[in-house]
C-alpha cells in the first residue's frame, strides 16, 4: 500500500525550560519553590518544568485581580477594554504557528487540528467578545448590568488554549478580572498566553495564571475574593465544586461530561454521515466532552453503516502528532490511556463485538487504536460511561421514538447529532433530544456567536454567544 512521506512540522514553538506563575503582569516563581514536569505524550519526554502554585500564590493572584478590577479594569470604558481584546486576538494570530506546535507537543493532538481549529478559534473568541465590550447594554435590554469582579476559572486538558479563550474573552469583555488555573498536564499554552498579555500591554493583574493540580484549582474556586466561578471538566469534580460553594453567594457555570448520541436515520446521506461520525468520535482522539460516542443507527442501514465505518477507520493514520498527515495523535496521559483501556476491556467482557483499526502504534508514547463496538446494549458500561477516548459504541433503533428514548437515557445532556434527509424530522428531533446542542447533518461545528452548554449532569450555563457573555455579568 502506498504510504505518505513523513511531513513533520518544524517551526520553533519558542518553549522555555521552566515556566513560572503569571501574577500581576509578571512571571514569578512559586511560593513553595516547587515545580513539576510536563510530558510530551507522543514520546514520553519532558518538555518543561511548570510552577506548582499553592494557596499563598492564589492569594497573591486574587489580590492582584481585585486591585486591577477596582483601580483600572472595572472603571475602564468598554470601548477601551475592547481594544485590548482585539490586540490579544491579533497577537494570537501573529503567534499562531508557535502556539499550535506548543499545543500539540503538550497535549498530543494532531498538528493539523491545533493549527486549523484550536488556535484560529481561540483568536475568533477574542475578536467576537472584543466587539461586545462597548455594547453590553444590549445584552439585557431594560436592565442594568455590571461585572462580577474577580472570576476564578479552571480549564481542562483537552483544549487548553481554546478553553482559555472561551473563559477569559467573555470575562474581560464584561469588565471582570481573571485568575485561571490550567490543567496540570497542559499548562504551557496558558502560560505562553501570559506573554501575549504582556505584549498586548494588558494592565497588570487583569489576567493571572496559576498552574498546579487539584489543590490549586480548589484554592482558586473557594477563594473569598472570587465572586464568580467557571469550570470545565469532569462531572465528578463539578459535583465537588457545587457542594463546596453551596450556601455561598458565588455565581457559577459548569461545563461537564457528556455521552452524546449521534443518530443516523435510514434516509440520511450515509457517506456524509460516516465522515460526521468519524469526526464526532475521533477528533482530538475522542478527548471531547461533546464527542458523539454513542452511534444510534436505524436497523435497516446498520450493517451498511458498520461496513463503511470499518473501511474508514482502516485508513485513519495514527502516530506522531507533529506529522501533518496524522489523523489521531497521542492520548493525553498514561492515566487516561489506562482508563480507556479498562473501559474497552469491559465492553469485550460484557459481550459487545470489538473492531479496531489494523494500524501499527508507535513503540513510545501513549496511543490507542480507533475502536468500534457493535452489538452494544444500553446496559453496557461503554454505552453509559464517558470513555473520553477514540472508542465508538454502536446501537440500533427502529423508530424515531426509540431513538429519542435511547438518546435521552443517559445522565448527560451536552450534545447530539441527527442525520436525515427530512428537515421536519431534524426540527422535531431537536425539540425532543435533551441536549444543549443538537447538530443537524454535521458534527463538532463551533462558532463564538453560538452558545454551548449542557443539561442534567453535563452542567449549566452557556459559553459563547450573548448567553455566555451574560453569565459573566450580574443584573443590577
Amino acid at each position: 500500500m502506498w504510504e505518505f512521506d513523513p511531513a513533520p512540522e518544524t517551526a520553533n514553538p519558542k518553549l522555555k525550560q521552566r515556566y513560572d506563575l503569571f501574577i500581576n503582569g509578571s512571571f514569578v516563581p512559586p511560593h513553595s519553590g516547587k515545580y513539576f514536569a510536563t510530558i510530551n505524550p507522543a514520546n514520553e519526554t519532558k518538555i518543561a518544568d511548570i510552577a506548582l502554585a499553592d494557596a499563598t500564590d492564589v492569594d497573591s493572584a486574587c489580590a492582584a485581580a481585585q486591585k486591577a478590577f477596582t483601580s483600572v479594569w472595572g472603571k475602564m470604558p468598554g470601548k477601551e477594554r475592547g481594544k485590548y481584546l482585539y490586540r490579544i486576538a491579533r497577537l494570537l494570530q501573529d503567534h499562531a504557528r508557535e502556539f499550535a506546535i506548543a499545543e500539540t507537543m503538550d497535549g498530543g493532538k494532531p498538528i493539523k487540528e491545533s493549527r486549523d481549529f484550536d488556535v484560529p478559534m481561540a483568536a475568533a473568541h477574542f475578536f467576537y467578545h472584543a466587539g461586545w465590550a462597548d455594547k453590553l447594554e444590549f445584552l439585557a435590554p431594560g436592565r442594568q448590568i455590571a461585572p462580577h469582579g474577580v472570576v476564578g476559572q479552571v480549564i481542562p486538558w483537552n483544549f487548553p488554549l481554546l478553553m482559555l479563550a472561551w473563559k477569559i474573552a467573555p470575562a474581560l469583555a464584561a469588565g471582570n478580572c481573571v485568575v485561571l488555573k490550567p490543567a496540570e498536564t497542559t499548562s504551557i499554552t496558558a502560560l505562553k498566553f501570559g506573554e501575549i498579555c504582556q505584549e498586548a500591554g494588558l494592565p497588570n493583574g487583569v489576567v493571572n495564571i496559576v498552574s498546579g493540580a487539584g489543590e490549586t484549582g480548589a484554592a482558586v474556586i473557594n477563594h473569598p475574593l472570587t465572586t464568580k466561578v467557571a469550570f470545565t471538566g469532569s462531572t465528578e469534580v463539578g459535583k465537588i465544586i457545587m457542594r463546596s460553594l453551596a450556601g455561598t453567594e458565588k455565581k457559577m457555570t459548569l461545563e461537564l461530561g457528556g455521552k452524546a448520541a449521534n443518530i443516523v436515520f435510514d434516509d440520511a446521506p450515509l457517506d456524509q454521515a460516516v465522515e460526521g461520525i468519524v469526526n464526532g468520535i475521533f477528533f482530538n482522539q475522542g478527548h471531547v466532552c461533546c464527542a458523539g460516542s454513542r452511534l444510534l443507527v436505524q436497523e435497516s442501514v446498520a450493517d451498511e453503516v458498520l461496513a463503511k465505518l470499518k473501511r474508514r477507520i482502516a485508513v485513519l493514520r495514527v502516530g506522531d502528532p507533529m506529522d501533518k498527515n496524522t489523523d489521531l495523535g497521542a492520548i493525553n496521559s498514561r492515566e487516561q490511556l489506562v482508563k480507556i483501556t479498562e473501559l474497552v476491556q469491559s465492553g469485550v467482557k460484557e459481550g459487545a463485538e470489538m473492531h479496531q483499526s489494523p494500524c501499527r502504534l508507535p513503540t513510545k508514547g501513549f496511543y490507542f487504536k480507533p475502536t468500534l463496538f457493535s452489538g452494544v446494549s444500553m446496559s453496557h458500561r461503554i454505552a453509559r460511561e464517558e470513555i473520553f477516548g477514540p472508542v465508538l459504541s454502536i446501537l440500533t433503533f427502529r423508530t424515531p421514538e426509540e431513538a429519542v428514548e435511547k438518546a435521552n437515557n443517559t445522565a448527560f445532556g451536552l450534545s447530539a447529532g441527527v442525520w436525515t434527509d427530512k428537515g421536519s424530522r431534524i426540527l422535531k428531533m431537536s425539540t425532543l433530544l435533551k441536549a444543549g446542542v443538537v447538530w443537524a447533518n454535521t458534527y463538532n461545528k463551533f462558532d463564538p456567536t453560538s452558545p454551548f452548554g449542557g443539561y442534567k449532569e453535563s452542567g449549566f450555563g452557556r459559553e459563547g454567544g450573548k448567553q455566555g457573555l451574560l453569565d459573566y455579568c450580574k443584573l443590577v
